[in-house]
């Protein structure tokens, strides 16, 4: 009882006079193009000739009774014959030594019309990379289960079926792109500064595939973002590793940027990525029961050569990322306001920030400091003129201006009780110069003083007690007339519109005597 039931199967069937057929007619041939270091197309060709010359061999009836045994037993011969070539002499399927790396060309500024390109080709392997720059609106939005946020640095990853010759039909993102593109965006992102003010997004398209497609991706994507002005803090290079190992001897060979065919027959593929001064990701697969210490360090030192030596040929095409982004590219500025003042600045129903995006054909995005709960406004455009436009408004709105201070202002209004002027440091920052504080003189009309446009100097002095609203004068910098006498201040709104007419020191009214009222 809670004995767990066993149930027999049938094993796959086996032929060991078969197996020997096969590998006898197949392994020396198999060898022979292997060792001749020939392109993928043509070994390929070479490898389904040998295999249908030999299925050529067996009659119909024999090839549908084991037909599928032949296959099986060929691929077992073919795989044998290019391991041992490795194992024994050192060399790999293109003629290559374990640790070359194929050769190298690549291109930044590909594509023109992008924020940033590059195109990078390591033997029969090719990735196609841009950079697009955005705002934090652009942010990656991620929901899941385990975690909610939003990525500033993301990288997708495309594999269309035309890299690796094939005619299919694409029906979404697959998990090995899903895989690769985490890989390689885990490689980057470690060397986007903090202080990125913009959102990027890196798409590499992979045109050509004869392995290490992923590691192709961080080598194009390196040499984009720095096309596009991302300053990186270094670039970075990728290798992927292999390995082709066997127990019974001990023999092993470690394999740099390696092949799709030395991975589907090796042992290991194990892609690192990094820097001049360390690794950045790393990812593993394998299919041995485990890594001696003496293999994982030699194949990390041989990862460590081939990564600078792919590093170097990056640098070769672009040493240092360009000082500023591309003309059409957005250029992104970042400037921090007082909470209070966010309102403002946006306007009612966002009035304000809509007609001064309009206006400077920008981009402007304000989010809230979580620490520090300031205003953080993201000002993206191409036009560098419109972009200062912006910063000039917002400058204004934080001009404060010190009591006590002189400043040049000028008339952008008349009133019948003053003239309002604009100061010339903070266009847009505005002021009421009252008629009172124009001229030491009396003035009866502010046009006798100033006009629409003139520019002088005004003191300021803070709050007016009186009106709680800023004073400033123009009179308190000019010379005081001498025998000046104070009078007191005028009042529109008690006076009905009217003076009040200031007495001397006799307390006489300063008019003229009305005319003595008629009797009746």
């Amino acid at each position: 009882m809670g004995k767990k039931e066993v149930r027999e199967y049938e094993g796959a069937r086996e032929d060991k006079d078969l197996e020997k057929k096969v590998h006898d007619m197949a392994y020396d041939k198999v060898y022979a193009i292997a060792e001749a270091g020939s392109s993928k197309h043509e070994r390929t060709a070479a490898f389904k000739e040998i295999k249908a010359d030999i299925k050529a061999t067996f009659s119909e009836e024999e090839l549908a009774d084991y037909g599928g045994l032949v296959s099986d037993y060929y691929r077992k011969a073919e795989k044998a014959a290019i391991r041992d070539l490795t194992l024994n002499v050192g060399l790999r399927l293109d003629g290559r030594k374990t640790d070359q790396i194929r050769p190298i060309w690549s291109e930044i500024d590909y594509l023109p019309s992008v924020h940033g390109s590059s195109i990078f080709t390591r033997g029969e392997t090719q990735a196609l990379a841009t950079v697009t720059l955005g705002t934090s609106r652009d942010a990656n939005k991620i929901d899941m289960p385990s975690y909610e946020g939003e990525e500033n640095f993301y990288l997708h990853y495309n594999f269309p079926p035309f890299c690796t010759g094939e005619a299919r039909p694409i029906r979404g993102t697959s998990r090995r792109e899903v895989g690769h593109g985490n890989l390689a965006q885990r490689g980057l992102k470690g060397m986007i500064p903090a202080d990125c003010p913009y959102t990027v997004r890196v798409v590499s398209e992979v045109l050509e595939s004869n392995g290490s497609s992923s590691m192709a991706t961080v080598c194009a994507g390196t040499m984009a973002l720095m096309d596009a002005g991302v300053q990186m803090i270094r670039p970075v290079s990728g290798i992927a590793m292999g390995l082709i190992s066997d127990a019974e001897s001990g023999k092993y060979a470690v394999l740099s940027d390696i092949l799709g065919d030395e991975d589907h027959l090796g042992d290991m593929d194990f892609k690192v990525t990094g820097t001049s001064e360390g690794i950045t990701a790393c990812q593993m697969d394998i299919k041995v029961k485990g890594l001696s210490y003496e293999i994982l360090v030699n194949a990390l030192k041989q990862a460590r050569e081939g990564r600078l030596h792919i590093l170097g040929k990056i640098t070769d095409t672009i040493s240092v990322a360009n000082e500023e982004v591309k003309e059409h590219a957005p250029k992104m500025i970042n400037r921090r306001i007082p909470n209070d003042m966010i309102g403002a600045f946006i306007g009612p129903g966002g009035k304000h920030i809509q007609e001064l995006q309009k206006e400077t054909g920008t981009t402007i995005v304000i989010t809230e400091d979580a620490v520090t709960e300031e205003g953080i406004i993201e000002i993206l455009g191409t036009d560098p003129a419109g972009i200062e436009q912006v910063i000039t408004r917002i400058e204004s709105m934080l001009f404060k201006p010190v009591v006590g201070s002189a400043y040049e202002v000028k008339v952008i209004k008349m009133l019948d009780f003053g003239a309002v002027v604009e100061y010339a440091e903070a266009p847009g920052n505005e002021v009421l110069l009252h008629v009172s504080e124009l001229a030491w003189e009396r003035t009866e009309n502010v046009s006798d003083v100033v006009n629409m446009g003139d520019v002088f100097d005004v003191k300021y002095f803070g709050l007016d007690p009186r009106t709680r609203k800023e004073k400033v004068s123009r009179k308190a910098l000019l010379p005081k007339p001498e025998g000046y006498v104070a009078r007191p201040p005028r009042d529109d709104k008690r006076s009905g519109g009217r003076d009040n007419r200031s007495r001397d020191n006799r307390g006489r009214d300063d008019r003229k005597p009305r005319a003595p009222k008629k009797e009746e």
